[in-house]
């Protein structure tokens, strides 16, 4: 058996930091530090209890207080343990569920009172102390999914991700006061419906342990503590397991950009700035009012690293979906001149950053490399994904943040506008080869009075959902792996909020009980034809047929693969206009097979049909550069995928 299927026992031994672990986490390479950082329950002398330990290399004394010792300030005072700003305390009969804080004294007497910055679980909001857990005792039953993720190449393989809020997805009557689901009743409902959709993994916003719900978990107090507003450590260990179980992965986001200026928080942790930079031009995001990590300093880089390492280690999450990259990567980011320093080059590269994203890349996916690491980066940043050792980041996957922007202007556009702008649809596929894509239509696109999907298209009610049913079909055949935010696969017609669920009633409506038919559709051929997914980042997995028909603004394409007999041909409409008599040049002359058509009547279109078989015929002269034709009726605002 496994280390990953054993049920891990409590301590029996005395937990203790090592001159060896101070040396290591001075240096930034200890990448257990976790787990002699923070509480932890110990034995000494024969005695049950729990071992504490911090850093806070400027304080004056730190002391321990919490519900054991009736937040007696005196009782319980921490030892400095060496030079490196270390330190611990063991307090015997100390289980868990105590909540507690660091009482930090500064050499010119102020009183911080913090929660623990590697503490495993915190109480809820709006409390902010930490409390005491123990993370072993878990049984573990995912050993089949965790052997395949080892020799899996996500590159080659399909990826369909649903990106997810748990507190607003779906509340639940019987569950907490606030009508959230735990994680338990979420797994057991999520897992339901994920395979039911055929999505292949989910991406969970804010797990990471926030004070404000409408941070949606990008402002982060707690990075080593599953946020309580669902239960308990063991509980986020029994959703990932489940979803494990039922073949599902678990990606995370994860903010290692910046963090929360609570007082309880990580900012100015010990009187001065020992996670952030102390210079507010490279430890403050103006815009934003958070704190900016100090890459430069070896025991923050181990911090992050460490946490990452967490994630995958102790709660067997699949991937870390890496927030706000650009915001690392440029000093300049969302700064006016005179708010920021440039590097010792005199540009405005984070060289500090750069080398964390090369050295975490490396390091994990040097020994996990089934593992995901994937960058939001929404600029032209060369070789995120490329090999380190080429000079790249290291990553394996980036966000196609241009692609999304161009789909979503292009589709908000009145149809009439369209052809002058038909280049914004097929630009990303001439630079597809430069990075290891993932096509996002994510939570930023449906918030803060961008509209929801279905409500950004043009046209009355059914041309809204014809325009959307079709532009989804040109996502899903284009390159690249795919992901939707929740809600977005039946069309919620209202803008996402956190603080309620989403509109499962219009379920009950044709044109949203259609578009869920037809999300399910498309990711049923997505997951069934490799040529869907094979080689997404090379022309040998995609071809047009006319990337230039503007004048209609029809777009046709194939997607092939070296492995597989089967092609899957695209033709979409994207104008109010019925294409008759529509004719397309094709490369064979074989049988052309419907698999979809998006204006049936099931999905919510007007009925109109389109042959369940075409056959190709040769041509005198070439039809769009080929030799054969096929022709048929291509109706309004609709896309029609063929099998050849």
């Amino acid at each position: 058996m496994t280390a990953e299927n054993k049920k891990s026992k409590s301590p029996e031994e005395e937990i203790f930091i090592s001159e060896a672990d101070q040396y290591l986490f001075a240096q930034g390479t200890h990448y257990d530090i976790y787990k002699k950082l923070g509480a932890h329950p110990s034995v000494k002398d024969g005695v049950k209890g729990m071992f504490f330990g911090v850093w806070a290399p400027n304080a004056a004394s730190v002391h321990v207080i919490g519900t054991f010792n009736g937040w007696h300030e005196e009782m319980h005072k921490m030892e400095r343990l060496g030079s490196g700003g270390i330190y611990a305390l063991f307090i015997p009969e100390v289980g868990v569920n105590e909540l507690y804080k660091f009482l930090i004294r500064t050499p010119d007497g102020r009183k911080l009172y913090k929660a623990d910055p590697f503490a495993n679980y915190a109480e809820l909001r709006p409390g902010n102390a930490s409390r005491t857990t123990d993370l072993s005792g878990f049984t573990w039953t995912d050993k089949e999914w965790m052997s395949a993720r080892e020799k899996a190449d996500y590159k080659k393989e399909p990826m369909a991700i649903y990106e997810c809020h748990i507190g607003s997805w779906m509340k639940h009557p019987d569950g907490t006061p606030e009508g959230f689901y735990t994680y338990r009743q979420f797994a057991d409902r999520i897992v339901e419906y994920l395979k039911e959709m055929k999505y292949t993994h989910i991406e969970l916003m804010g797990i990471a342990e926030y004070p404000f719900d409408g941070s949606w978990g990008y402002q982060v107090t707690g990075y080593y503590a599953p946020t309580a507003r669902y239960g308990e450590p063991k509980d986020f260990m029994y959703l990932v397991n489940k979803l494990h179980q039922n073949k599902i992965g678990v990606i995370l986001d994860w903010v290692p950009a910046h963090f929360a200026t609570d007082a309880h928080g990580l900012a100015e942790f010990d009187g001065q700035c020992i996670f952030e930079h102390p210079d507010k031009r490279l430890g403050e995001h103006p815009d934003w009012g958070t704190k900016i990590f100090n890459y430069g300093k070896l025991e923050v880089k181990n911090f992050l690293i460490a946490n990452a390492l967490f994630w995958l280690k102790e709660f067997h999450v699949d991937g870390l979906r890496v927030d706000a990259v650009a915001s690392m990567l440029y000093l300049d980011y969302g700064k006016r001149d005179g708010q920021w320093l440039p590097n010792k080059y005199g540009d405005n590269k984070n060289l500090e950053a750069i080398e964390l994203f090369r050295h975490l890349n490396s390091l994990i996916l040097g020994s996990y490399p089934g593992f995901l690491m994937i960058a939001e980066e929404s600029t032209a940043w060369d070789k995120v994904t490329g090999p380190v050792e080429e000079g790249g980041l290291g990553f394996s996957f980036k966000w196609n943040m241009g692609w999304m922007h161009d789909f979503c202007e292009y589709m908000k556009l009145d149809p009439i506008y369209r052809k002058g702008n038909h280049h914004a649809m097929t630009f990303a596929m001439s630079y597809n080869h430069a990075e290891k894509y993932i096509l996002p239509l994510s939570h930023d696109e449906v918030v803060h009075l961008k509209c929801s999907m279905v409500n950004k298209m043009p046209g009355y009610e059914i041309d809204k959902y014809a325009n959307l049913r079709a532009g989804y079909t040109y996502m899903f055949g284009h390159s690249g792996k795919k992901l939707l935010f929740m809600g977005q696969e039946f069309a919620q017609e209202r803008e996402w909020s956190e603080e309620r669920e989403l509109d499962w009633f219009l379920l009950e409506k044709p044109f949203n009980k259609g578009m869920h038919n037809y999300v399910k559709e498309l990711l049923g051929i997505y997951r069934k034809y490799p040529c869907m997914y094979r080689d997404d980042s090379s022309w040998e997995g995609f071809e047009w047929l006319d990337a230039d028909n503007a004048e209609e603004s029809v777009y046709s394409f194939f997607r092939k693969c070296r492995e597989e007999k089967n092609r899957i041909l695209f033709v979409i409409n994207l104008t109010p206009v019925t294409r008759e008599n529509f004719k397309l040049g094709v490369p064979e002359k074989v049988k052309y097979k419907l698999l979809l058509n998006s204006d049936e009547e099931q999905f919510g279109g007007n009925g109109r049909k389109i042959p369940k078989e075409l056959t190709a015929i040769k041509e005198e002269k070439p039809v769009n550069g080929r030799d054969y034709s096929i022709t048929f009726d291509l109706p309004s605002l609709t896309a029609a995928v063929f099998m050849f």
